[in-house]
């Protein structure tokens, strides 16, 4: 028999729906606002518009009678209650890029039907904003809370974490912390993150690449690339009637005397679901590969099956039974000079080392492509928590008494600060017709905000309570 729903949470979520447009405005608001990482600035690490994003959310907290604190413009946070046990929630106010193919505006919080579509709309702004107002639900209506309650509010989520880094090294890591960025009704593992550039010789022959464009993050799937190629004046015919004949209609190409461009179209999605997307990348090499003499097919072979998401192409196809299996993300490409620079997104299981995965890529490029070489190398270790364990036990029971759904916590590719927040868990942040992430017309049903925020509400209470035994 499940344990019934607490009086003070009932208080909440009721004061929770009587604010329900009040929730909808203040995140419309937050939306807004494009802050997509920019130029530092001073006391703004992050540029202008994430900067005006922190303050925003910080003004809000002082106006409902919380502490507000902004920590150097990398993060900040509002807290309320007393106790020397602390309860968090941490959401990212920053965004990734555009992109192309919206049809709504992606900074105009537009509401079409029961969508609102904006740029951060389930990453993360819109869960932040329904995570804020939880918070502020319980502050309002006098709930029994044993521990003090902070939300923080990141600002580099989407390329780095810095903003975490540097905020944990000035304030106190939670007793327990839940970051409303990931599903229902938790995930209890997240794989390893690595990010590694590759530098590659360019190779020799009748194709010489004078230029490879793709990319503008390493977690997102390119949807654009573009290559330049010079062609040697004894193939050049046989390669300009090679693409003139090609398959693939998202590649186009020019042509002035025996220089080429090559442009392909592909499909963004989130690097840590790949074969969600389309690669753009992967299509003008393969391209470039279905258009060369024999003696450089392998070369541009070997660079296509880089763009495999198994990770095969760098020999690191694998998994675990935890976490399941590792997925790779060719994320940028550009060339210089002699030899082209390759930035690769990796998520890879949970018991597998960053260590472990460096050295499986240095022996695969030093048996596959002599003179290559990883010049950077960035890891982030992955999280496992038991599912019998705090908090993952109340986090469940509080969304099964809210829900009905009996799901059991999952695991995923996708990065949150939970992996570089001490006891910290991810948590969900929509349903079936929010999102994607990451892609064109991110969206939000707007009737989810308030049934995120009164999940929220319970789960932060409960969270409370149990952190309170804890010390």
């Amino acid at each position: 028999m499940s344990t019934p729903k607490p009086e003070a949470v009932e208080r909440a979520q009721k004061w929770l729906e009587e604010q329900e447009n009040e929730l909808i405005e203040d995140t419309r608001s937050m939306l807004r606002i494009a802050s997509v990482e920019g130029p530092e600035l001073p006391g703004a690490p992050f540029g202008k518009e994430c900067k005006e994003a922190l303050e925003l959310a910080l003004s809000l907290g002082s106006k409902w009678g919380m502490q507000s604190k902004d920590v150097d413009g990398y993060a900040g946070h509002c807290e309320f209650g007393d106790g020397k046990s602390m309860v968090m929630a941490l959401g990212h106010l920053d965004v990734v890029p555009v992109g192309d193919g919206w049809e709504h505006e992606p900074f105009g919080a537009e509401i079409d039907g029961e969508y609102l579509y904006s740029r951060g709309a389930t990453d993360d702004k819109g869960p932040t904003m329904a995570a804020f107002y939880a918070l502020r639900a319980l502050k309002e209506t006098g709930a029994d809370l044993p521990s003090r309650m902070r939300i923080v509010f990141g600002c580099d989520e989407e390329s780095g974490f810095k903003c975490v880094e540097h905020y944990f090294k000035h304030e106190e890591a939670p007793t327990f912390g839940v970051a409303p960025d990931s599903g229902w009704p938790c995930y209890h593992g997240e794989k390893g993150i690595a990010t590694f550039k590759t530098r590659i010789p360019a190779p020799k022959g009748a194709i010489e690449i004078l230029d490879l464009e793709a990319g503008s993050r390493p977690n997102i799937v390119p949807a654009f690339a573009k290559a330049y190629v010079r062609v040697s004046q004894d193939y050049v015919e046989e390669f300009a009637s090679k693409l003139m004949a090609l398959w693939d209609r998202n590649v186009s190409h020019n042509r002035v005397e025996n220089e080429f461009v090559l442009e392909a179209s592909g499909r963004a999605a989130h690097g840590a679901m790949p074969f969600l997307g389309d690669n753009a990348l992967t299509r003008v090499l393969r391209a470039l590969m279905d258009c060369a003499p024999i003696d450089m097919k392998d070369w541009f072979w070997k660079l296509v099956e880089m763009g495999h998401p198994s990770g095969v192409g760098f020999g690191i196809h694998g998994r675990d039974e935890g976490t399941g299996d590792l997925t790779s993300n060719l994320a940028i490409a550009e060339a210089r000079g002699h030899s082209i620079e390759f930035t690769t997104n990796v998520r890879y299981p949970v018991s597998w080392s960053g260590d472990e995965l460096k050295n499986k890529i240095v022996d695969h490029l030093e048996k596959e492509w002599p003179g290559s070489e990883v010049i950077e190398f960035d890891d982030s270790k992955g999280l496992f928590f038991p599912l019998d364990k705090e908090p993952i036990v109340s986090i469940v029971e509080a969304y099964r008494i809210e829900t009905g759904d009996m799901a059991e916590p999952g695991v995923m590719g996708g990065g949150t600060y939970a992996r570089a927040v001490p006891n910290t868990v991810s948590i969900g942040t929509g349903w079936d017709g929010d999102g994607p992430a990451h892609e064109h017309d991110e969206r939000i049903k707007v009737a989810h905000l308030l049934k995120m925020a009164k999940i929220y509400a319970h789960i932060l209470y409960r969270l409370a309570h149990a952190a309170a035994k804890v010390r």
